[in-house]
């Protein structure tokens, strides 16, 4: 939709029929306003689409299910706990989401081809790309393709072939019914309510959750009216074969929701279960994606561009919609489809790069061995600091945006916090480990200098530029510098 506003013959091909699935999405009204600005979406598909409003979520990382709680983690030797507003606090219907969107998309000249899997792409850099359909179909011709085929996207898998991926979020949970309706009323962005599990010879990993109200706030239905709620169990973990299976997460799942929600007692007996989710993350240090391929970029979770802590999909590619969509139409307008060029739209972020020390330092390697309180307590920690730092430090990070000023801050209050805790955590993600991710810091804070006091400077030069190709780099190159130092966030008191 975004490259047909900008005047683009686009068309999307779908190996099945194109519409969302029945499970909420959830999100945050900032990044649904982001997407309204743009013209994808209207406020009408927006109120049509929201079908779930809370305040907000609760963060916390404890040792034991103790609610409510209060105090940091050394007050009361279990954890701690916070809330956070306006964050995944919408449940939005992605099939009313995408039937209307893609009404209009059709309105506006865009092509949709449905019931059409895709057997191969043929390239040539000097004429074009051509979709196989098949035997009995038609190639469709075309300058660019985008594979928006998400973290399992064929051409991205052969790409990386061979490759294991760096790490891997295993995710479990489901929508059910019988929860208690009083208490449903607000969300967990991320919460932890045990210890590291020990599964023998599958490694040690630490189980998060994250729930989310359905059905109240909107349409009529006032907090406290609904009993349906989803929850998920996740962890984050190596890609080692000895790792264990979806089976296994989900089994633990079950036994563990009660402990989680009080409200359930016996699951078979309690639960009105709608629907059940599982699935692994696949995440790589080589993020975002570069292409291999001219005439050819992976864009959303194909490419990677999905904080490593993240499940992905629709929340990881609004933040940077626009700017992908102004460098595809740039490149487009200019024919500079090359993979090098192309790959500058894909570039390096820093602060994409860093987030992999903090999924490092929330999972556990196959034969390592941590206190079980590790993680609670360097999560407890660090939210603790957050949380005094205030909502313009804890926000960007619970939207997977990672600055220099929040970062630095929050690194130096923790250390004092916690001083002896220090020597655990650098033996816990390694000194290599460690090192890199200096590195990657340090680029976050010469990034964040290079957009604060490069940018506007170089702006001027770069728009009247002759050469295309070189306004094209620069500009690139200036939006690198403003997403990898996480300076597109912008805080709303």
């Amino acid at each position: 939709m975004s490259l047909q506003l900008q005047g683009h013959r686009v068309a999307v091909v779908e190996a099945g029929k194109l519409m969302g699935r029945e499970q909420e999405w959830n999100i945050s009204m900032k990044e649904l306003d982001e997407l309204v600005e743009m013209g994808v979406l209207t406020k009408e598909d927006v109120d049509e689409a929201v079908m779930t409003e809370f305040p907000g979520c609760r963060a916390g990382f404890k040792n034991s299910e103790v609610t409510p709680l209060d105090g940091s983690y050394f007050d009361n030797g279990v954890g701690y706990e916070c809330y956070t507003p306006e964050v995944l606090n919408l449940g939005i219907s992605p099939a009313v989401l995408i039937a209307n969107v893609s009404k209009r998309f059709q309105a506006m000249g865009g092509t949709i081809l449905e019931q059409s899997p895709l057997k191969g792409i043929v390239i040539s850099e000097s004429l074009g790309a051509a979709l196989d359909m098949g035997e009995d179909a038609e190639p469709i011709t075309t300058k660019l393709v985008l594979d928006c085929m998400g973290n399992a996207s064929p051409i991205s898998r052969q790409q990386r072939y061979g490759r294991k991926p760096d790490g891997v979020c295993a995710v479990v949970g489901s929508c059910a019914g019988g929860f208690d309706k009083e208490t449903n009323l607000l969300g967990d962005i991320i919460y932890t309510n045990q210890e590291i599990q020990d599964k023998g010879e599958n490694g040690q990993l630490q189980y998060f959750w994250e729930a989310f109200p359905v059905g109240i706030g909107r349409n009529g239905k006032e907090p406290g009216s609904s009993d349906v709620k989803t929850t998920y169990m996740f962890t984050y973990m190596d890609a080692s074969e000895g790792r264990p299976s979806l089976t296994t997460l989900m089994n633990d799942y079950w036994e563990q929701l009660p402990i989680y929600q009080p409200s359930i007692t016996d699951v078979e007996a309690d639960l009105d279960v709608k629907r059940v989710l599982f699935a692994y993350f696949p995440t790589y240090r080589d993020s975002p994606l570069k292409p291999q391929w001219s005439r050819l970029l992976a864009v959303g979770d194909a490419s990677g561009i999905q904080s490593p802590l993240s499940f992905g999909g629709f929340g990881a590619l609004t933040r940077h919609l626009e700017r992908i969509s102004t460098g595809i139409t740039e490149a487009l307008e200019n024919d500079l489809l090359h993979k090098s060029d192309l790959g500058q739209i894909n570039a390096y972020t820093p602060n994409l790069s860093a987030a992999w020390m903090f999924q490092k330092a929330m999972s556990v390697r196959m034969g390592q061995r941590v206190s079980p309180k590790f993680v609670n307590r360097l999560l407890a920690t660090n939210f603790d600091v957050m949380n005094e730092m205030g909502l313009s430090t804890m926000m960007p990070f619970l939207q997977d945006v990672v600055k220099i000023d929040g970062l630095a801050g929050s690194l130096a209050r923790s250390f004092v916090a916690d001083p002896k805790f220090m020597p655990q955590i650098v033996a816990h993600v390694g000194i290599p480990t460690l090192v890199e991710w200096l590195g990657h810091v340090s680029m976050i804070a010469a990034y964040n200098a290079l957009h604060v006091a490069a940018s506007p400077l170089i702006q001027p030069f770069v728009d009247k530029m002759n050469d295309p190709k070189e306004k094209f780099l620069w500009r690139r190159r200036m939006d690198a510098w403003e997403f990898g130092s996480g300076n597109d966030y912008m805080f709303e008191e």
